[in-house]
Parts: C-alpha cells; structure tokens; sequence
C-alpha cells in the first residue's frame, strides 16, 4: 500500500521551514501531497494559485511531491486523495498544543488517518510565515526565509 501524507496549511509564504519537513518527510512517504487550505477566516497575502505555481517549480525534479488546494475539512480531503497520514511540523510546545488537539479532531472524522510531527530543524525554528509577511509589507528583504526569489510572487499589492 502507497504511504501517501497530506503537508496541509495556508502556506501563506512556503518558508524553508516548510521546505525542510518537505524533503524530511519525502524519505518517510512514498508520496507528499502539500495541501493548501482556504481558510475562510484569513485575507492570503499570496494568491494560493501563485503559491501553487511556485511549489510546483520548487519541486519540478521530485515527482512524488506535489501542491494542490483545497476547501473543507482537511480530513476530508485527505480521504479523498488518499491520503492517510497528515504531516505536521512543530517549532515548539506552543504548535504541540495546538496541533494535538487538531489531531484528534482530524481522527474522530477520519478514523483511517494518522498524524506524524516532524520537529522543526533548530535553525529554522524562528520562521513563521506571518513574521516573513510583515518584514516583507514593510519592504524587508526575507530572502533567507523562503526558498524561491521573492520576485516570484509577482506584484501583490496590485491584488
């Protein structure tokens, strides 16, 4: 049976700390489907196409990871794409609280679907997506945060 991991989040930018449970996670299962969620409740700074657009040329060379969007529960769509192991990062005890219990939410829907934490590398536990976007806003340079130029992302401020 194919172990397929579903990496969900808003991805809101793809950080390298993203990228390091990525690749961590790929040597683990035979396929990583990077699932970014629409979240009703949050404005993106990065249109999720224009992320998607990224990830795919992040990871043109690897085939077995791959970027999609979605909408609803992420258990849902994890059972959809068959999926039954969602990957987490966790930079700190702050992310184990909230992650746990949005584990076993994800379980009582799913009953087939098991999470798997990575910690977080050391030199890349630092980096949120929301700090990178305020440095950015402000025009800081956040180029060693994420792994693509940012002048991929286009003009967001023209959205």
């Amino acid at each position: 049976m194919k172990r397929i991991a579903l990496f969900p989040g808003s991805f809101d930018p793809f950080t390298h700390g993203h990228l390091d449970v990525v690749l961590r996670g790929a040597r683990m299962f035979d396929e990583i489907i990077i699932a970014i969620g629409n979240n009703s409740s949050k404005q993106r700074y990065i249109p999720v196409d224009r992320m998607i657009e990224i990830m795919e040329r992040l990871f043109k060379d690897q085939p077995n990871i791959s970027a999609r969007s979605y909408k609803g529960l992420t258990a849902e769509f994890a059972r959809e794409v068959g999926a039954n192991f969602l990957l987490r990062g966790l930079r700190n005890t702050t992310d184990f609280e909230y992650e746990n219990t949005i584990a076993q939410a994800n379980r009582h829907v799913n009953q087939e679907l098991e999470t798997v934490f990575l910690i977080t590398s050391p030199a890349l536990a630092a980096i949120s997506s929301s700090i990178i976007r305020e440095i950015h806003r402000f025009g800081g340079n956040v180029d060693d945060f994420i792994p693509f130029p940012i002048s991929e992302i286009g003009d967001i401020h023209a959205q």
